[in-house]
């Protein structure tokens, strides 16, 4: 474990100590927590973008062809398919 020094002004530290305490924890132990839950919801985010933006694009309309209809568009069974 590192130790880190931060600075808060007053009434963010007041709302830590409470906040801490009615948890029974330390100010840096949920300091620590809420920065690794922070990591870890940014690693999944990141990791979901990245699956989405590798999908191939997908063509709505084939050449001379129709658009879809409303509800083929929100059909979400269909988008379950791929």
């Amino acid at each position: 474990m590192k130790n880190i020094t931060i600075t808060l002004d007053e009434k963010t530290a007041a709302w830590a100590r409470v906040h801490a305490a009615k948890h029974s924890k330390s100010v840096s132990r949920l300091v620590g927590e809420m920065l690794q839950e922070h990591m870890q919801e940014s690693r999944e985010y990141d990791e979901a973008m990245r699956q989405w933006l590798s999908r191939k694009p997908y063509k709505f309309e084939k050449p001379g062809g129709r658009l879809p209809t409303r509800e083929e568009l929100y059909d979400r069974a269909s988008l379950r398919r791929r």
